[in-house]
């Protein structure tokens, strides 16, 4: 029996634990490393067809070539974005599958969390009364029934948020650059254009992926046209948020808090402990000075039953590559997207 050999990079325990587990189904060999993937670990994946990636792998033009050159024949990122990876590098030389879905759930609730936490003072409660001061002061929040919540994609996870903030009675606007009236009329929400969104809006929150046209999508002057003291949340992508000008915002108070569970440099920290550390980002370190700021490290996603669906999905997108069968979330070389002719011939090329 031939057993196909996985690289897989990044490896956390919880990684190791929940591949384990699901393994059993598909009997691969997996070789954990804990470092990532990049130029000086590329070589690691010698002996292996697969390579199994995550969101701070760096999947680069010379690291690909160092992949084919070792005969890697598929890609499998465990997370849903792929901004990390060079598609034209990787085109007609190794395939890359992704997990789309793996529990809206979890980072919807997640987002919750955090508005919950922000409005509230939940973390800051937690601190004082750990020192018996049961002093309430400047903890003052507000009601989120009534008040209005802008939603920035509405894929699985913004709709699933969507629902959750309706049952706290909140009004729903939406934007997405391909818009679902059913769904929209299903759940109550309305879309609008971004600038209703940003003047309307008490809560913004981000879950559209990082494409080009995303990129700094709050920025300085998209930040000047929303409503004073907005909250700011974003699960989704770091590079979503223009660090610099969401800083300048929090500082003139237009912003009057952010939850972020990503940041646009966060290969360099997160998932990382440095607690015994300085932290060389300024940016980074600037935004961790704000008391209004909740930044939790890329942990939305993270949840048992998250954990068990990202490793079933991306065994099985290994399976369906050596069986022979539609890569159905495969990314498209083309388009950057899960579409185009591998809908119609199960291939990409």
């Amino acid at each position: 029996m031939n057993i196909r050999k996985i690289a897989f990079y990044d490896a956390k325990p919880y990684d190791e634990e929940s591949f384990k587990a699901v393994n059993g189904e598909f009997g691969y060999e997996i070789k954990y490393h804990h470092s990532r993937l990049g130029l000086d670990t590329a070589i690691l994946a010698s002996g292996s067809e697969f390579v199994c990636a995550f969101v701070n792998d760096i999947i680069d033009k010379d690291v690909v070539e160092i992949l084919y050159d070792q005969g890697v024949k598929l890609i499998a990122l465990r997370c849903a974005g792929y901004n990390n990876v060079n598609l034209h590098a990787v085109y007609k030389k190794i395939h890359v599958v992704r997990v789309p879905a793996y529990s809206p759930y979890a980072v919807a609730e997640h987002a919750v969390g955090l508005i919950l936490a922000l409005n509230r003072k939940i973390h800051k409660a937690y601190y004082r009364t750990r020192d018996n001061n049961f002093n309430i002061n400047g903890f003052l929040g507000f009601d989120m029934h009534g008040k209005t919540a802008g939603i920035i994609g509405t894929g699985k996870i913004g709709r699933v948020l969507i629902d959750i903030l309706k049952g706290f009675g909140m009004k729903i606007l939406a934007f997405d650059s391909y818009p679902n009236p059913e769904a929209a009329g299903e759940q109550g929400f309305e879309y609008t254009d971004l600038d209703t969104i940003y003047s309307k809006c008490d809560i913004i929150s981000l879950h559209c992926p990082l494409v080009k046209e995303t990129y700094h999508l709050i920025n300085e002057d998209a930040i000047k046209k929303m409503k004073d003291s907005v909250m700011i949340i974003n699960t989704s992508r770091g590079a979503l948020i223009d660090t610099v000008a969401l800083i300048e915002g929090l500082k003139a108070k237009k912003v009057g808090s952010a939850g972020l569970d990503v940041y646009e440099e966060e290969s360099e920290y997160f998932f990382e402990d440095f607690s015994g550390n300085i932290i060389d980002d300024d940016i980074l370190a600037r935004l961790l000075t704000f008391p209004n700021v909740l930044v939790t490290s890329h942990q939305a996603f993270f949840t048992r039953e998250a954990l068990h669906n990202i490793a079933h999905t991306t065994l099985s997108n290994i399976r369906d590559f050596i069986d022979g069968k539609p890569l159905v979330n495969e990314i498209c070389y083309k388009c950057g997207a899960e579409s185009c002719n591998k809908k119609i011939t199960g291939k990409c090329f």
